[in-house]
């Protein structure tokens, strides 16, 4: 059983070094990097001139792979930089009692649907977890790094630095799998822009509107959008989307005008670089949800 296993693993890495994929060895049944650590490295064969990390190490040549995956049944590491790989990575709720959290696949729906584009057709691979790996080709001369959370909660994207999974390989929780073979394609503009480092956005004093309703509803507010309009780079629209939902509920409960609160939130949410269509989509899909799903204040 182990030496078929190990003969599966090896083909599905051939496989996956055909299509220029960079590959290395993770341990068997598990998603952790299988080569040695700079501590304990012997500074011999690929590592005489220094050590030589995963990244650097990682391959598409077959006597190599064929090598390495001789006797055991390694998992497959792609390295996605050298590969030339964007890959998205839409993950699956890891809290206990999560049931009704959006997953990545969702939320990276409602980003597409915001932006006003379908969900990208690429190659697709189903995680051990549940979730979806989505393959891009990187844009030439761009050299993206890896981001967590930056285009959407539960939506993280391996570039340089990073790595995922590949196709063939099994942990506990599951196998990794081809879901849609379709050709990898170009990471789209729109997603690209995302992803590129923005330039600092000038911060300005806030200058709230008028806002009646509860002290404890305008206090809530004026706290939330100050978290906007300071929010970390490329962290504008998701800071956004978590501080109006913490509002919504004073909307619910009646301690605050809707149209007060959508106000408010699109002054910090522009005078923190989102476009004014992001911040009016992004307010109306939290509050909405918000309000659909706030306790009564009693329990709250």
């Amino acid at each position: 059983m182990t030496h078929n296993r190990t003969t599966t693993l090896l083909e599905a890495a051939l496989r996956a070094a055909e299509h220029g994929w960079h590959v290395f060895p993770l341990r068997p049944a598990d998603k952790r990097p299988a080569l040695h650590g700079e501590a304990v490295c012997p500074l011999t064969g690929d590592c005489a001139g220094g050590h030589r990390k995963w990244e650097d190490r990682a391959t598409t040549d077959p006597d190599r792979i064929r090598r390495a995956w001789a006797d055991r049944p390694f998992n497959i590491g792609i390295a996605t930089g050298p590969s030339g790989l964007v890959v998205v990575d839409l993950d699956m709720p890891k809290q206990k009692g999560s049931t009704g959290t959006p997953g990545g696949v969702t939320a990276f729906g409602a980003l597409c649907e915001r932006a006003g584009q379908a969900v990208p057709t690429t190659y697709r691979t189903r995680t051990a977890s549940g979730g979806h790996h989505l393959y891009f080709t990187a844009p030439p001369g761009a050299r993206l790094g890896n981001t967590a959370g930056t285009l959407a909660p539960l939506v993280d994207t391996r570039a340089w630095g990073g790595y995922v999974v590949a196709a063939g390989s099994t942990t506990a929780t599951g196998p990794y799998e081809v879901v849609a073979p379709a050709p990898v394609m170009s990471l789209p503009g729109w997603l690209l822009r995302l992803l590129q480092p923005a330039r600092p956005a000038p911060v300005g004093p806030l200058v709230a509107p008028v806002v009646s309703g509860s002290r404890a509803g305008r206090a809530a507010l004026e706290q939330e959008c100050r978290r906007v309009i300071t929010a970390p780079e490329k962290q504008g629209n998701n800071t956004l989307n978590r501080c109006a939902f913490k509002v919504g509920r004073f909307v619910a409960w009646g301690d605050l005008a809707r149209h007060e609160v959508e106000a408010a939130f699109q002054g910090a949410g522009e005078a923190r670089g989102l476009t004014a269509a992001e911040c009016r989509a992004t307010i109306r899909s939290a509050l909405d949800s918000s309000i659909r799903t706030a306790r009564p204040r009693e329990t709250a």
